[in-house]
């Protein structure tokens, strides 16, 4: 597939959010993502909201899924989510119920391989119960924690072509990208490429003169859009 551009909206307050998203989307960005930290302050009226403002572009309401997966993925698709996330490390039970809403509602279902002992073996599971992406991930905690140890930060890129070789569905990498990295995430496989808002955009590489940050996010999206997938 060609490379998608995905803006994660971490933010806590849906009108900082919507202006986000707005900028985003004049920039060249594809996806809307309702990031856990909005979901968390705003619920479903957030996704409403993006929804209100942005009627065509897809939304993912990254719900990190545990449990009761049917009816959190029923409930975001209703408010105009058209992806949710799932966690691999939930019982097979829940992933198969939110592989079941998707088909449902008619949206599409990321898992996430966040704190899987093998995160290969993560990724495979959630293409075998239905998952229609892998979000390849290591967790804001755990590279801290581990780094804070006197340990080299894990990242995803470490087994990134691993898991790209082991599913036909797409990957994307997440946490602790710097946005140089997540520029090359295509030429590695892994075609769906996340942006944190608002920090990421702001990068020294692709700061323009004036420092405006939607010239810049342009720029990223330009530099994303005209790669291939490699793999």
């Amino acid at each position: 597939m060609k490379p998608i551009v995905q803006i994660s909206l971490d933010l806590t307050n849906i009108d900082e959010a919507l202006e986000t998203a707005a900028m985003a989307l004049r920039a060249g960005v594809d996806w809307l993502e309702a990031g856990t930290p909005l979901i968390l302050a705003e619920g479903l009226h957030g996704v409403r909201k993006l929804r209100e403002a942005f009627p065509k572009v897809p939304i993912v309401a990254d719900l990190k899924t545990m449990d009761g997966g049917y009816l959190e993925a029923a409930m975001m698709a209703k408010a105009g989510a058209t992806h949710v996330v799932v966690m691999a490390r939930a019982h097979v039970e829940t992933i198969k119920c939110v592989v079941k809403a998707g088909k449902d509602y008619g949206i599409e279902v990321m898992g996430d391989n966040l704190g899987c002992p093998d995160m290969v073996e993560g990724a495979k599971l959630l293409e075998d119960l239905g998952c229609d992406y892998v979000i390849h991930h290591i967790g804001y905690d755990e590279r801290r924690g581990i780094a804070a140890s006197g340990k080299p930060m894990p990242s995803p890129l470490d087994q990134l072509r691993e898991v790209v070789k082991a599913v036909k569905i797409p990957v994307q990498a997440v946490g602790g990208l710097s946005l140089e990295q997540a520029i090359q995430c295509p030429r590695l496989g892994a075609p769906l490429v996340v942006l944190g808002a608002p920090l990421t955009i702001d990068a020294e590489a692709f700061k323009t003169a004036n420092g405006d940050l939607e010239s810049s996010l342009r720029k990223i999206c330009e530099a994303i859009h005209s790669q291939e997938n490699f793999d």
